[in-house]
């Protein structure tokens, strides 16, 4: 059941947003918020998600925290198997290479995540798993 609402408001979030450029939808309380595409591991559907990110420099990082449920959520798994990926922040589509941050890159990054968005710090006391932190770099056009 959980998994069909949280389908079903994901839609919903990115249908809004990208009818508005992300005018609605570009924030949650005072997290920025884009949409990320990947493609379905098993389909190759084009799937989209409403994250929080962070920047970090040139880079974007976004946490595959579930909600901290037990287990990542499908958009993370689809990375895994396909790191490339399509970011729209604002109206603004961009191709990127993801990659999961390594524990020193993790180490730096947490403490920021969670100052942006608090409840990620919850998430990681409700599970047993690592959460995943996510780093997409901008694919080099040439």
């Amino acid at each position: 059941m959980k998994d069909r609402a949280v389908r079903i408001v994901n839609r919903l979030h990115s249908n809004v947003y990208r009818r508005t450029d992300g005018r609605i939808g570009s924030h949650l309380r005072k997290a920025p918020v884009l949409l990320l595409t990947t493609a379905g591991r098993k389909s190759g559907k084009a799937r989209t998600v409403p994250l929080v990110y962070l920047s970090d420099g040139a880079r974007i990082v976004v946490v595959a925290s579930y909600g901290g449920d037990d287990r990542s959520p499908q958009w993370f798994h689809n990375l895994v198997a396909d790191p490339k990926v399509t970011v729209e922040v604002l109206g603004t589509r961009r191709e990127m290479r993801a990659e999961v941050a390594n524990a020193d890159d993790k180490a730096r990054l947490w403490p920021k995540l969670v100052k942006m968005y608090r409840a990620y710090a919850t998430y990681q006391q409700r599970t047993e798993r690592e959460i995943p932190v996510v780093i997409l770099r901008e694919i080099d056009p040439g």
